[in-house]
C-alpha cells in the first residue's frame, strides 16, 4: 500500500534536500539559503537551473541524472506530489539536486541576484483565465530578472496551444533572443537527451494524441516588458482546473 499524504509531509519534513517554505511560513521570514545555495547546501559552484511547477520531480531528477556539473532545485506548492521526485533522488544519493516547497509568486524571495542561469517550465498550467497567473507572463518575467543571469535560458515545454502561443507572442512583443522553438517536439528533428524526458503530465496528454510544444528563449535583464495584446483560442480539451481530466478519448 503506498503511502497518504500525511506520511508524505511527514517523509517531507525529514529530508535534508527539501526546503518547505510555503507563503505563511515564508511572509517576512529571512531566507538563509539566498545567495547561498552553492556554498551552503550543494557545495561547488556549479550553475544552478529551477523546474518550476516540477509536480511530481521528474525533469528536476532526470535533469540530474544526466548532467553533474548543474545544481537542480525542482519547485512546487504541491507536497504530496513533489515527494515522488525528492524520495527518489534521495534513495539514489543525488547530492546536485533540491527541491523547494513554495509558493511560486514569491520565487525571488529566495535566489540572489545571478544566481540562476536556466529556467524550466514544464506542463505548467496555462491560466487562461487571468495573464498574471501564466508563468510564461511579462509579471513572472519581472520576477525571473531578479535572479537570472543577465540572458539567462528559459525553457517552456507545454501541450497547450493556448500557453505556447501566449508565450510566442509575449517573447516576439519584447524581441527576445529565441534559441528553438517547434509546434512538434518529436517529430522536430531535434536531436537533445533533455527533451526526452517524459513527464507524469506529457505523458497524459502524448496518450491522448497532442503535439508536443518546446521553446527555448533568454532574458535579457534591459527593457522594459509589456503584455501581447491579442486574443488567443483557448484550449478545447482542458478544464480550467487542472486535476480534472480531459475530455479527450485516449487512443490504443
Amino acid at each position: 500500500m503506498g503511502k497518504g499524504k500525511l506520511e508524505k509531509f511527514a517523509d517531507m519534513r525529514e529530508y535534508p534536500h527539501v526546503f518547505e517554505y510555503p507563503y505563511s511560513v515564508a511572509d517576512n521570514v529571512t531566507f538563509d539559503m539566498k545567495g547561498n545555495w552553492n556554498r551552503d547546501f550543494f557545495k561547488n559552484d556549479n550553475p544552478i537551473v529551477l523546474e518550476l511547477g516540477c509536480g511530481r520531480g521528474e525533469y528536476t531528477v532526470g535533469l540530474g541524472r544526466m548532467y553533474s556539473d548543474k545544481n537542480f532545485i525542482g519547485v512546487d506548492i504541491k507536497g504530496a506530489r513533489m515527494w515522488t521526485g525528492a524520495t527518489e533522488a534521495l534513495k539514489d544519493g543525488m547530492m546536485n539536486v533540491a527541491f523547494l516547497r513554495t509558493n511560486i509568486e514569491i520565487i525571488d524571495r529566495f535566489f540572489a541576484p545571478g544566481e540562476v542561469s536556466e529556467i524550466w517550465l514544464t506542463f505548467s498550467d496555462p491560466q487562461m483565465k487571468k495573464a498574471t497567473k501564466r508563468l510564461t507572463s511579462t509579471y513572472f518575467m519581472e520576477r525571473y530578472r531578479k535572479f537570472l543571469k543577465p540572458d539567462g535560458l528559459i525553457h517552456l515545454k507545454t501541450d497547450s496551444n493556448f500557453m505556447f502561443t501566449y508565450t510566442r507572442y509575449m517573447v516576439e512583443e519584447n524581441k527576445l533572443p529565441v534559441e528553438f522553438m517547434t509546434e512538434d517536439l518529436y517529430y522536430s528533428g531535434l536531436v537533445d537527451d533533455i527533451l526526452g524526458i517524459r513527464t507524469y503530465y506529457e505523458q497524459q496528454w502524448l496518450d491522448r494524441g497532442l503535439n508536443i510544444k518546446y521553446m527555448k528563449f533568454r532574458l535579457p535583464q534591459e527593457k522594459e516588458l509589456h503584455e501581447p495584446d491579442v486574443e488567443i483560442e483557448l484550449d478545447e480539451y482542458r478544464s480550467y482546473n487542472r486535476s480534472k481530466r480531459s475530455g479527450l478519448k485516449t487512443s490504443k
